[in-house]
């Protein structure tokens, strides 16, 4: 294997761990502003997905000290349109999650032919959240809509 750009790999997974941080404040603040009778199992389900940023950042910065460098105490932006409905609160989701997506895609092309553990890395990240974003197009969806939420507001 061709020899690993650091630099590059500690920036994208800087910016990846910022981002899960980001997700852990984004899902937890979601979580209070969800209200009426469907309120328990969405705010499970918000700080599920709290819970599942903060073990990718932990991940990430696993990573991040395996290869000697020195974790960001950032947080990525946080979004946030001030509209609490659930479709604008999974709006918001889907487009951040997408941004993360795209960072670990960008560490994928980084670590390819390099590191296979950093490869698998990326590629069960990015399994992880492609199947997440699919989820939150489906509950984008009203009942009976078959053509998926995203595929309509391209």
């Amino acid at each position: 294997m061709s020899q690993l750009d650091k630099a590059q790999v500690v920036d994208v997974l800087n910016r990846l761990l910022e981002a899960e941080l980001a997700g852990v404040v984004r899902y937890t603040h979601y979580s209070f502003l969800v209200f009426g009778f469907s309120r328990i199992p969405i705010v499970s389900w918000l700080r599920e997905q709290a819970n599942e940023s903060l073990l990718h950042a932990q991940q990430v910065g696993e990573w991040i000290t395996t290869l000697g460098a020195y974790p960001s105490l950032g947080i990525g932006p946080l979004l946030d349109s001030h509209k609490h409905d659930m479709s604008a609160i999974l709006q918001e989701s889907l487009a951040t999650e997408g941004k993360a997506l795209d960072l670990y895609r960008e560490l994928l092309r980084l670590v390819e032919g390099h590191s296979v553990a950093l490869e698998e890395f990326a590629r069960q990240m990015i399994q992880l959240e492609e199947l997440h974003a699919a989820d939150v197009d489906k509950m984008l969806r009203k009942p009976g809509e078959v053509r998926a939420f995203a595929a309509r507001s391209e």
